[in-house]
């Protein structure tokens, strides 16, 4: 039995019944990790010496449970280990958020969705590598180095979160947690072969997330299965006081909405599966148009009613979100000055700190994504673009809300095409951010959405079925999900890591 290989819920089963502990699953996740991640670059930052300690206080709690009968009343991640996407503060470890001006910062605080885990009994590995700010579709705008994709280590595994997509698939933690700007959970999730899940805009706090951009920001988990996919967001999810935007509605027992009646060969009867032209697109890969399509085919036969919709204004997504995301990067990364953490390169005047740290500190997306907001923020482009934007993105959401009240999920794919070659976008910015065609409309509706494999392409590439459901339906969402991943075979597979030849 491969320990790093399991599940979140096969380990819970193994570690509640003493047949392993939390320390022995560590420890092997942690070997895992020594031996191949040097191939694949996942991590960021290890935390060994935390990991362990936080295993060893989980088989304390373990043996007592057990020596009272009461491990159903475990948390539900007991001696569980994952890792953290490195823009999201964990007290005391450091965060780069990719980038060189944090170089050397120890956050004072941790983020809310990490002392839910933590309270849910979690075990921290580190911290995962991510392309600047988050700010990237493929993981190679990272200050340090480029992620790998396990499938094929030539290959990207798709950004912002590519870190932490890369090391669920490689086994390299059992999940891990993301943040979702524009598709940077869903979009590395499909590159990956893995189960990547956005929820609800407000649904997870944000508190210790650093800001891209705050109207869309999202943390979401990464899980090997849907099922864990639940289990992480039943422990994440919930109004949090530190949170502004963070949502009151009482959270639901996602893995519990998971189960379905053995006796019926049809279980999604009566749901409606809408089906939108518009994503289906020239130019897209072949094998992924009709990798979709046969799963689209799989959820008709499990029951589901299939129906084309339409979302006319998807055309738009694409300049609308890059034209509102720049500006608010702008405004919140001003806070990266020089002056009170991170990077300092000292000027001879305040200006010229400021010139010399923020030059030196940003890489080059970084810069330009600031340049393109500050332009449109500034006086007589306001309204020609920031405030045109606005009104267009009120439209994309007006789209999903008219579909979502004539079906209940929307299937489409996650990317138009499978992880690409290192190298190959990185001086095309267009071609990058078309990586994340499909992902960002949800962002600007501030819907919940999630992929999941559901086929490979002639290289072996993972594929991935991206589902859509309408507000703080992450319930609904999962259990169709998990319905398809009950017929079908494609999350059961593993990437063989390699070497990089030279």
């Amino acid at each position: 039995m491969s320990l790093p290989a399991l599940t979140i819920h096969e380990a819970a089963r193994l570690l509640a019944a003493g047949e392993i502990s939390a320390t022995e699953l560590t420890e092997a996740v942690l070997d895992r990790i020594f031996s191949v991640d040097n191939a694949i670059k996942a991590y960021l930052t290890l935390t060994p010496e935390l990991a362990l300690e936080g295993a060893r206080a989980a088989d304390m709690s373990l043996g007592e449970a057990r020596r009272n009968g009461t491990t159903a009343d475990l948390p539900p991640l007991t001696g569980i280990p994952f890792a953290i996407k490195d823009v999201i503060t964990v007290e005391g470890v450091p965060l780069t958020c990719g980038s060189r001006i944090l170089e050397g910062y120890l956050p004072p605080y941790g983020a809310t969705v990490v002392d839910r885990l933590g309270a849910a009994g979690a075990v921290i590995l580190g911290k995962t590598n991510t392309d600047e700010f988050a700010m990237g579709s493929s993981t190679e705008n990272s200050a340090y180095f480029t992620t790998r994709n396990p499938w094929d280590l030539t290959r990207v595994p798709g950004g912002s979160s590519g870190g932490s997509a890369a090391a669920v698939a490689a086994d390299l933690c059992l999940a891990a947690l993301g943040s979702d700007t524009g598709g940077s959970v869903r979009q590395p999730a499909s590159l990956c072969g893995v189960v990547g899940l956005k929820p609800t805009y407000g649904r997870v706090s944000r508190y210790g997330l650093v800001a891209y951009a705050s109207s869309f920001d999202q943390i979401g988990p990464f899980a090997k299965d849907v099922t864990d996919a639940a289990i992480m967001l039943s422990a994440m999810a919930g109004h949090d006081p530190s949170d502004s935007t963070s949502l009151r509605d009482p959270v639901p027992d996602y893995r519990g909405g998971l189960q379905q009646s053995a006796a019926t060969s049809r279980p999604l009867a009566g749901v409606r599966v809408g089906v939108p032209g518009e994503y289906f697109i020239p130019g897209m890969q072949a094998e992924v148009e009709a990798a979709v399509r046969k799963a689209v085919g799989v959820l008709e036969e499990l029951g589901a009613e299939v129906h084309p919709i339409s979302l006319p204004h998807t055309d738009l997504a694409l300049p609308v979100y890059y034209l509102l995301a720049s500006a608010e990067a702008s405004a919140n990364l001003a806070r990266f000055d020089g002056i009170r953490y991170g990077l300092s390169e000292r000027g001879g005047s305040l200006w010229e700190t400021y010139l010399e740290t923020r030059s030196k500190g940003f890489g080059p997306e970084v810069k330009r994504r600031i340049m393109l907001g500050a332009y449109a923020l500034s006086a007589g482009y306001y309204d020609a673009y920031y405030l045109k934007a606005q009104q267009v993105r009120t439209l994309i959401k007006a789209d999903f809300d008219a579909a979502l009240a004539e079906v209940d999920v929307i299937a489409c794919p996650t990317s138009p095409v499978t992880a690409f070659p290192i190298g190959e976008r990185a001086n095309d910015p267009l071609s990058m951010y078309l990586a994340d065609i499909f992902t960002l409309s949800l962002n600007l509706a501030g819907l919940p959405g999630m992929s999941l494999p559901c086929g490979f392409d002639g290289k072996s590439l993972p594929i991935g079925l991206q589902l859509i459901a309408g507000p703080l339906q992450e319930e609904r969402l999962l259990r169709v999900a998990h319905t398809y991943e009950q017929a079908t075979e494609w999350h059961l597979r593993r990437p063989v890591v390699g070497t990089i030849e030279d």
